[in-house]
Order: C-alpha cells, then structure tokens, then sequence
C-alpha cells in the first residue's frame, strides 16, 4: 500500500492532473473516479496506472482491461486519496490513461459538427460535449482554450469527451475552409441569420466562440467563405448575449431536429 503523499507515483498523478504541459509531454491523461475510470477503459482507452483504496477496491472491484498488470494496479491509503483527489469526497479511485490519437476519418458527407474557438472554462466545453453526444452531432472540433483531457472537462462531460469523434486545431480557419461543409458563426448580432430560419440538412458546422471576446475575425471570415456565415440566437430579453454552454446548446438542437 502507498502510504505517502510524497510518492513519486502519485506526484507524477498530481502534475498531470493539475498540468497541460505535462499531459502533453507525457502523451497522458488523469481521470477520478470510477464511472469515468471504466468509462475511459470501455472507450478503449490504454490504462497505465489505476489507484484505489481500499474501500473502493471493496465497493466497485478492479476493472479488467487487457494488459493491465499487477503492479499497475496500486492500492493507497485514504490520506493519498485525497492528495490525488480534484473533488470535495474522492471516491477513491483514480486512474493514469495515454491519450489517443487525432481521430481519424473525422469528416463525414452530411455530418453535422459543433466547433469551439478558445473556449476557456473547463465546466463549457465538458457541457457542450455531453449535449454533443446526447443529440448525436458527428463531432466536435476544437481550437485552443481549455485542454479536452483537464480533469474538470472530464467531469462534466460525463465521459462524452472520451467517445465524442474529436478534433484538435492550431489552424480552425484554415480547417474549416477545407471541410466541405458549409460552417456557421454564432455570433450576437441582431443582423446575423436567426438558428431557426437555417437549414442544416446538408451538414453544417456550427462555430462557438470565447466566452469574453466571441468568435475571431479568421473564424468568421472562414465562415463565410465555406458558403455559410453568421447566425445567431435571437434575444428578446436584456442579455446582450449567452453562456457558451447554453448558447451552443439551443444551437446544437436547431442543428439536430
């Protein structure tokens, strides 16, 4: 049993929970808990370390993916628990897991897509993946902002970040020219296209943006220039505008229905 906080084992969990240079240095990811933990495992995502305690082994038993050995599956005290824990009551299972590669044939003719610009909060784009997938959009590209493998995304996401087909960019404008699907901007502007009036029938990308600052001029620009443009929600209250979350939300089920 790892009694120690200062285990080289569990420091290294704790940097890559708390670290997105070291997820991606490392090509690794952490996840708590054991819904997400099995989620991750029947997603077929490789395991190379799983902590529990004692009584999570007892509650929940040790899941079984291949070529998971013995001494990658550690027992701890509750004590370390919680120094690995990122919630208020750690269930007492956490698990070390590589990160996949670029999901290939992402495109699909006629797919419907969802796309975010530099969304920053974690609790958003964890959100926007859930209702991705509940609706069942084709995928989800993103661009910069909150890393999709940061231990409160996962959370909220409840898994569907680990079986959305999703894309990572540097480039979002250069992408969405070249995917032959018309793309869309969310943008708050009276004048933009209001979501009802659209017709996604052929496969669209819809394209949310930071949740301070919007959508970048490139963005709308590229928009534009794959037949689509802007579109928006229309407002009739005070709110200048919405919460990401909320705002890609009514949009995914104009997109969907």
């Amino acid at each position: 049993m790892i009694t120690s906080k200062d285990n080289p084992q569990v420091k290294a969990a704790v940097r890559l929970r708390e670290s997105v240079r070291a997820r991606r240095e490392q090509g690794l990811f952490f996840l708590e808990g054991f819904r997400l933990c099995a989620d991750a495992i029947a997603s077929g995502y490789l395991p190379q370390t799983l902590f529990l305690t004692e009584a999570a082994r007892q509650k929940y038993g040790v899941p079984e993916p291949p070529a998971l050995s013995d001494e990658a599956c550690l027992l701890i005290a509750d004590s370390v628990a919680q120094k690995l824990g990122g919630t208020n009551t750690p269930q007492g299972i956490f698990g070390i897991f590589q990160i996949t590669k670029m999901q290939e044939n992402f495109w699909q003719p006629g797919g419907k897509y969802i796309a975010l610009e530099q969304v920053q909060d974690p609790g958003n784009l964890g959100a926007i993946a859930r209702t991705a997938e509940a609706l069942g959009l084709a995928g989800m590209l993103v661009s910069s902002g909150c890393d999709v493998h940061h231990p409160k995304a996962l959370r909220a996401s409840m898994g569907s970040l680990l079986r959305l087909p999703l894309m990572e960019t540097d480039n979002l404008a250069g992408v969405l020219v070249s995917c032959a699907l018309p793309c869309y901007a969310a943008v708050p502007d009276n004048v933009a296209k209001p979501v009802g009036l659209c017709d996604f029938s052929k496969g669209a990308v819809v394209v949310i943006g930071n949740e301070g600052n919007g959508l970048s001029s490139e963005a709308i620009a590229a928009c534009a220039a794959s037949g689509g443009g802007n579109i928006t929600v229309p407002m009739r209250g005070r709110a200048e505008s919405l919460n990401a979350a909320a705002a890609a939300t009514i949009l995914m089920w104009e997109m969907m229905k």
